[in-house]
């Protein structure tokens, strides 16, 4: 039996997507090919490319609103810079609420005046900031949806005349969002989507073109939208597994059923975590993520036993981020309840034990 795996990236993936994609790189499509072999530009993987992007399309519900959507390497950590080098002319708004943004801030500094509209990071990035205001002036204001290692999540996002970006690479497909109030979105595959080595990027166009300087072609995102993410090779094996784990997803109901999995799984981890006095949560209650619980054991001697214990029980990934330490359960779209459960009761028997 697989292990359960709370690891927060690489992520989870659905047992079925992982057989179809171990049969691709033998043989893809039946055509005595490996999918690594192919052509990117031949008629095989440009349908998959095509079929992953009118996926992505239909998931967030923003069909035919004027978005296009790219497949680009990099990661996220590309994106804090791209982002800044095509949109920032003069100045920009950042929200600050953990590691990732404060990364993203740091780019974006490179290229003209950074307003920090809030930050949380007076309390160790444990809350969301709210009633905060976002400068009319600013060429964009710019969010993290979710942040993986504090394990806060934006429950509500600021309504702005200005172009509104958002990293949404730990809780990208896990939620119901009105994405069309999103002008750029952007996330790492390997948090819900598929494995690492390829970046969404949900762009409407019409923001592009007003900044006055010079984009490197690998940095200008209209140089990729002219060459349908082809300007250079595309990591061939990781979108194809996107796609076929987006397949997945729209095959189970899409984000609708699985925001409901999710809040399942994330009342039943929370829930052991407030009614068991060896554990305590770490952020704010009405901020904590669905997708990342981060806790930490009460009694340190504790937490040899515990970490023994959840480890016989053949989970993996439960450490927290090196950064803050305890303990972080990353429950994302592929990981079953049950999986949840064999954690609960781990936890439990912890105390029984006590």
């Amino acid at each position: 039996m697989k292990k359960h795996n709370f690891s927060a990236g690489p992520c989870i993936l659905p047992e079925e997507v992982l057989q179809k994609a171990s049969k691709a790189v033998i043989d893809f499509n039946n055509d005595d090919l490996s999918l690594l072999e192919i052509s990117h530009r031949s008629a095989p993987f440009v349908d998959v490319i095509e079929n992953a992007r009118q996926l992505v399309l239909e998931l967030l519900e923003i069909e035919n609103k004027g978005y296009k959507v790219l497949f680009l390497h990099g990661g996220a950590s590309t994106q804090f810079l791209m982002t800044a080098y095509n949109l920032l002319h003069k100045k920009a708004a950042y929200l600050n609420t953990g590691t990732w943004s404060a990364k993203a801030i740091k780019e974006a500094k490179i290229f003209g005046e950074l307003v920090e509209v809030a930050s949380s990071k007076d309390q160790n990035f444990s809350y969301i900031p709210k009633g905060y205001k976002i400068p009319i002036d600013a060429d964009y204001f710019h969010c993290t949806s979710n942040n993986t290692i504090f394990g806060t999540q934006m429950k509500e996002f600021p309504e702005t005349e200005i172009p509104l970006i958002c990293d949404m690479s730990s809780d990208i497909f896990s939620r119901q969002l009105d994405f069309s109030k999103f002008d750029l979105i952007y996330a790492g595959a390997q948090k819900n989507m598929g494995p690492a080595g390829t970046t969404l990027v949900v762009i409407k166009e019409d923001i592009l073109g007003k900044v006055e300087r010079e984009i490197p072609s690998m940095l200008n995102y209209k140089v990729h939208l002219d060459r349908e993410s082809m300007f250079n090779t595309p990591a061939v094996f990781p979108i194809y597994v996107s796609m076929l784990t987006l397949e997945w997803l729209k095959k189970l109901g899409g984000i609708s059923f699985i925001e409901k999995v999710n809040i399942k799984k994330a009342n039943l981890l929370y829930s052991e975590i407030d009614r068991n006095p060896l554990f305590q949560g770490v952020v704010a209650n009405e901020d904590r993520s669905v997708m990342n619980a981060t806790f930490t054991i009460q009694d340190k001697r504790l937490e040899k036993v515990f970490d023994a214990m959840w480890k016989d029980a053949r989970i993996n990934g439960l450490n927290g981020h090196r950064s803050v330490g305890g303990y972080r359960a990353s429950m994302y779209n592929a990981l079953p309840l049950f999986s949840v459960q064999a954690l609960v009761d781990v936890m439990k028997e912890l105390e029984r034990k006590a």
